[in-house]
């Protein structure tokens, strides 16, 4: 079955996060950023049916001086998102950077709830939430800018730990197991032990730090690239013993035409931390990627403006979107029935693709169906002579 899908524009709307709240709902971040461009940021909630039909239901418009909402996670299990949100220069004078947003979604309507300083900026700085990610419980939060990176239980948003600070390198993403954090640096993977419930520390304690349990190296990538950077981590949401990363890789400088910066998809185990295997997704760097939330497929979105679908066991390329944006996408994410899949970009667009249930079926169907025909063809020739 062909996968059908349709490029919405969204006039002076550079589309930089998203998250679905329902399986026929979505919020997204975006807008002009810091700058003073004229263009608002705003989160706007959209009703979706299929691929051809996306509807504006509410949007709310930020302060002025605000950065764009630059990474987002809806809760598993609350009408609520959490966005990354720098507050205005301005705002700096009187308190620190309020940079961790929670909105309510309820009733068609976005409304702020409650924020909290993770991220210490002054007027030069530069960084941004680049990460957030929320346990499969929704009862932790990671949130997270270039070198630092705090947990935090939710809905208190108070710290469970000291937060991560890194000496070298920068943090990408990061994804929860239930008792393990793996967050993704440009230089290797820090798998930290989360504590128990009961072992919270109360409100007024001090912040202990969390156990780093393993770093692990960047994989060995085919090729003659000079390295490579993780961009992207996720677990296998059945199935916590796998692990997929994504690595861009850095090409060696010679004085001779540069090669390309390519991009792996690796599948790990984690109980032995070897990968188990490799595909070459892009001659382009990954820019997003997502797993579907019934754990059969994987989403990326590329630089070379192309947005593509895996098979989650094998790594086998299911579906291909060839300029899919005018600029790379900047966000991926698959519904929470896993039937749709949307990709947005700062070209003021998104891409929102309908996903048959049997898609990856439907190629392991047609290769059975060829090596049938394949012996029918064999044995009928055999019995001729």
């Amino acid at each position: 079955m062909r996968t059908k899908h349709t490029l919405h524009p969204l006039p002076s709307f550079p589309v930089y996060s998203c998250a679905f709240v329902s399986p026929t709902e979505f919020v997204l971040g975006g807008g002009g950023g810091q700058s003073k461009t004229g263009i608002k940021n705003k989160l706007r909630l959209y009703h979706v049916e299929g691929h051809a039909k996306v509807e504006l239901v509410d949007e709310l418009e930020l302060a002025s001086g605000e950065d764009a909402p630059m990474s987002m996670a809806a809760h598993p299990s609350r009408e609520e998102i959490v966005a990354g949100i720098n507050s205005s220069e301005d705002a700096f004078k009187f308190g620190p950077n309020q940079n961790c947003r929670v909105f309510n979604v309820k009733e068609n309507k976005i409304s702020f709830a409650q924020a909290k300083s993770t991220l210490a900026l002054s007027g030069v700085d530069d960084d941004f939430q680049k990460v957030t990610v929320f346990s499969p419980t929704g009862s932790l939060l990671a949130v997270g800018g270039t070198r630092d990176l705090s947990v935090l239980d939710y809905p208190s948003l108070h710290p469970i730990a000291a937060p991560i600070h890194l000496e070298k390198g920068e943090i990408y993403d990061a994804a929860f197991s239930s008792n393990r954090l793996v967050v993704a640096t440009t230089v290797s993977l820090l798998v930290y032990a989360l504590p128990s419930e009961d072992n919270k520390p109360a409100e007024k304690q001090s912040e202990p730090q969390l156990e780093l349990l393993q770093t692990i190296d960047r994989p060995l990538l085919p090729g003659k690239d000079a390295g490579s950077n993780y961009r992207a981590v996720r677990f296998h949401p059945k199935d916590e013993k796998t692990l997929y990363t994504v690595s861009n890789t850095v090409p060696p400088r010679t004085r001779t035409k540069s090669s390309p910066r390519r991009a792996f998809v690796c599948k790990w185990n984690t109980d032995t931390w070897n990968v188990t295997k490799t595909r070459q997704v892009s001659d382009r760097g990954v820019t997003c990627f997502d797993i579907s939330p019934d754990g059969k497929l994987l989403a990326f979105g590329s630089s070379d403006l192309g947005v593509g679908v895996l098979d989650s066991q094998t790594l086998a390329p299911l579906l291909t979107i060839l300029k899919a944006h005018e600029f790379p996408p900047t966000t991926i994410r698959f519904s929470p029935s896993s039937d749709i899949l949307i990709s947005g970009s700062a070209d003021n667009t998104i891409r929102v693709a309908a996903i048959p249930p049997n898609l990856g079926a439907t190629s392991w169907g047609s290769w059975l169906l060829f090596i049938v025909a394949l012996l029918v063809v064999l044995f009928a020739i055999l019995a001729q002579q």
